[in-house]
């Protein structure tokens, strides 16, 4: 994931974290996703919390779809940096 590798931030939301899990870039990290994620993330190494929004250095991970209209201005403040 050159994202990562290039400090750019990232967002997921729901169960775009699953994409996060295959490019291996979440060990370490605190995010959140749909509940039924939450074992697989944490099997690869994520810090899993029930929460709306989550920023962990540039990647903003949302619960689900129907919060980012609520939490866009989240994930514009971090593209802006």
């Amino acid at each position: 994931m050159k994202f990562f590798a290039q400090h750019k931030p990232v967002g997921a939301i729901c169960h775009a974290a699953w994409t996060l899990v295959e490019g291996d870039v979440v060990r370490g990290r605190t995010l959140t996703s749909y509940p039924s994620l939450q074992t697989d993330l944490r099997n690869a190494g994520a810090t899993w919390v029930d929460e709306e929004v989550v920023v962990d250095d540039g990647l903003v991970t949302i619960e689900r779809d129907t919060l980012i209209i609520h939490d866009v201005d989240e994930l514009l403040r971090v593209a802006d940096r």
